[in-house]
């Protein structure tokens, strides 16, 4: 089915076998772009399901989690039984307490028990402090197991089988530098007689770790500031926790503090410099400074003491408690932080702001809409775009001088393309509503669909290149159907190009973008329509305008070399998929997709042949293909494991992975940081990177000021990376952003030049 006429010597009849009949290719192109419209979140994190619906164990490349239950006396009437999940982090990696600290969150689990059984709190060991940057978080990491008692009714009747169906979805955020949100299904199956699934021993260390009450009083009394505050800013206010029944053994000895609440104290203070602890007798005492962010003053502070985890395995062997928990009653009241607590100069520039909200929101509204429109011009230019656009324009010397066809054929695939970019944009403003943290381009930082644009263009190359004709292999009713219905044709192609094009953010489209995500939803949506209409006016313009038409020479033979031509930009367009596809999966899974794509055209190729060849080796084809597929699609999907990220870069290489605690550490220390945020879908990016980026003159100017580069890469869905960029009033990428010490970040261009990096870095 070709996208343009195929002229012979003479104009075709719809009869012939290689006539352009577009509709069945149109029907699947359709089909295919919808499941990449319709790509959500699902796609594009790591979502880990196991077996045919769950298992008792999941294993993702940074942890192994498993669900497992204690009960060896079996599950008896108004007993208690334990469940919990043993999390087995791998070196470096480490999920959060409670209380994560500064980042983080904890992991939650949801239990769906059989009638009888009623899950508990999750009785939470005691953590570590770990610190990144100048952050200080609360964390596991090696192996820990969060043990929940279940209660088992008085009236509970065991189950025919004999066996309990236990299940648990669980969510959990796993970091080392980079943060990645991990979540899973897990089912057990437990005998009701004599039941002990999963590690006793691990149990027995969870039961010793947790914090044991204290029943001696406990007091948290409010400092008050030893001077006034400054205008805007909060009080220096401190807290004095005085804890008793600490065992004798402890007196004199340093001890860490957990404590229970998120929003009180400053959790990256440091002991000896910003706080002090001592002994009062048998009384803890320490004076500990509140967070700037401190909400209301609560009637107690759980809190939690504990000895160093260095200290602790020698008094587990021992058998001697490891931690200790105290609610302390608050006596006094502490000043909640409020927007006031910034600095005067932001708490100023946000007054200000807000007195100019009116008129800055119909400015931005029309720059924001003039950018789309900008950038949909500019998204006809990609390798994967002209070459639809292109031929749908020659297609008008099909025509001739039928007007009227040609402007139905204009305002159809306007139709499509402006349909089409607001239907994504609902989807993304919709997800994002929802809490999901998803940017412009989501789309393909799912393997899936990356995997299934490769299979789309694989086939839009054979048809160009004159290896098959749906014509030939249609129904003479189906084949038909192009002539019947040229303005659906029309429509359908519209939707194919945002298929292709959405995720390449074009010049001016990613402030547009980003303007536009965090406008009200019918102003968010003018602005996709916008770029929709941008992307479509050339086409519509070509359909109304008869001197375009007169421009273009008389059909002819040139038409089917032409036609021809366009097919290898489709099949560069595979490469870089596949290109994308191993930055996201790996090698193993690119060299996969790339065998699926020979099997996909030699089954395609089958289907040109006539008779009993093409049955016999059709059928073959077929069961080739579905059996690469089965072996392959696991490998395809899954993300690979990323390599190793830590906060300095390996000898020899510039670039540092991004995180926003490595960027926070570098402007505490008064050095200047370029981020690259890219993605490898982002053929932008890729320009950049070769023309500017690695430059010589560029890396030695970097070099001279002392610049630290940090790369964010996108290319696989990052909650961290979507934020920082939504800070930066942008939803995609690329974004290149210059930090200097002590001024406010400078946002470069996304066609970013020489001479404007050079500039930029002059200024420091």
């Amino acid at each position: 089915m070709p996208l343009a006429p195929t002229v012979r010597h003479a104009a075709p009849s719809t009869s012939s076998p290689h006539c352009p009949q577009h509709l069945a290719f149109w029907l699947l192109a359709f089909f295919l772009a919808a499941a990449s419209l319709l790509a959500t979140p699902a796609g594009a994190q790591l979502r880990l399901k196991t077996g045919s619906g769950a298992a008792a164990a999941v294993d993702t490349p940074r942890v192994r989690a498993e669900l497992v239950a204690q009960a060896p006396e079996g599950v008896q009437p108004g007993q208690t039984m334990w469940l919990g999940l043993l999390i087995t982090h791998q070196p470096e990696w480490h999920t959060y307490w409670k209380n994560a600290g500064d980042s983080g969150l904890a992991t939650e689990l949801n239990w769906q028990l059989p009638a009888g059984l009623t899950a508990g709190e999750i009785q939470w060991p005691v953590p570590e402090a770990l610190r990144v940057g100048p952050l200080l978080n609360y964390g596991y990491e090696g192996q820990v197991l969060l043990p929940v008692p279940v209660q088992v009714a008085a009236d509970f009747k065991p189950p025919a089988s004999g066996m309990l169906d236990l299940r648990l979805h669980a969510n959990w955020l796993v970091c080392r530098v980079e943060c990645i949100p991990e979540e899973g299904d897990f089912q057990l199956q437990l005998p009701v007689q004599g039941s002990t699934a999963g590690q006793g021993q691990a149990f027995t260390q969870a039961w010793a770790l947790k914090p044991q009450a204290l029943s001696a009083p406990a007091q948290a009394k409010v400092v008050p500031a030893s001077q006034p505050a400054a205008e805007g800013r909060t009080p220096d206010e401190r807290v004095q926790l005085r804890i008793e029944g600490l065992p004798e053994s402890l007196q004199g000895r340093t001890l860490d503090f957990y404590p229970e609440s998120s929003d009180t104290f400053h959790h990256a203070a440091e002991l000896g410099k910003d706080w002090q602890q001592r002994w009062d007798g048998a009384a803890w005492v320490a004076e500990l400074p509140l967070s700037d962010m401190r909400g209301d003053t609560p009637a107690k502070l759980p809190v939690v003491l504990a000895l160093p985890p260095a200290e602790r395995a020698a008094a587990l062997e021992q058998g001697q408690p490891v931690a200790w928990r105290a609610e302390a009653p608050v006596e006094g009241r502490w000043t909640a932080a409020a927007m006031a607590s910034v600095s005067p100069a932001l708490a100023a520039a946000l007054a200000a702001n807000q007195a100019a909200a009116p008129a800055a929101s119909a400015t931005s509204l029309w720059m924001a809409l003039l950018g789309g429109l900008v950038g949909g011009l500019i998204l006809n230019l990609m390798p994967c775009v002209f070459p639809v656009l292109a031929i749908k324009i020659l297609g008008f010397a099909r025509h001739g001088q039928d007007r009227r066809a040609q402007r139905l054929g204009g305002l159809a695939y306007t139709a499509g393309v402006v349909l089409s970019f607001l239907a994504l944009g609902g989807l993304l403003l919709a997800l994002r509503a929802a809490g999901e943290q998803l940017g412009w381009g989501f789309q393909l930082q799912s393997p899936a669909i990356v995997a299934l644009l490769a299979a789309l263009f694989t086939l839009l190359g054979l048809n160009l290149a004159g290896l098959f004709e749906f014509g030939s292999m249609l129904p003479g009713r189906w084949a038909a159907a192009h002539a019947r219905h040229p303005v659906a044709d029309a429509f359908l192609s519209g939707v194919l190009a945002v298929a292709i094009a959405s995720p390449c953010t074009a010049p001016f489209m990613g402030a547009s973008l980003g303007f536009a995500i965090d406008m009200p939803a019918l102003q968010a949506l003018t602005v996709f329509a916008a770029l929709g209409l941008g992307m479509a006016l050339p086409y519509l313009l070509a359909s109304f305008v008869p001197a375009v038409v007169r421009w273009l020479p008389r059909p002819g033979a040139w038409m089917d070399t032409f036609r021809r031509a366009m097919a290898f930009p489709m099949f560069a367009t595979v490469v870089w998929l596949v290109w994308v596809l191993g930055h996201q999966s790996g090698i193993d899974a690119a060299t996969a997709l790339l065998a699926l794509l020979l099997a996909f055209s030699a089954l395609v190729w089958t289907l040109t042949l006539k008779g009993r060849t093409r049955a016999v080796l059709a059928t073959l084809a077929v069961v080739l293909a579905g059996a690469l597929l089965a072996t392959t699609a696991p490998l395809i999907t899954t993300p690979a494991q990323a390599e190793g990220t830590g906060t300095a870069s390996a000898a020899g290489e510039r670039w540092q992975p991004w995180s926003a605690a490595r960027v926070a550490e570098l402007q505490a220390a008064g050095k200047p940081v370029f981020v690259d945020y890219t993605a490898a879908w982002c053929v932008t990016c890729q320009v950049n990177k070769r023309t500017t980026l690695n430059h010589e003159e560029v890396l030695a100017a970097f070099d001279k000021h002392g610049v630290t580069l940090l790369r964010a890469d996108w290319t696989r869905r990052d909650p961290a990376i979507t934020a920082a960029l939504q800070q930066l009033g942008r939803s995609g990428v690329p974004v290149y952003v210059l930090h200097a010490p002590g001024k406010p970040p400078v946002v470069l261009s996304e066609l970013l030049s020489k001479s404007e990096v050079l500039g930029a870095l002059a200024t420091l």
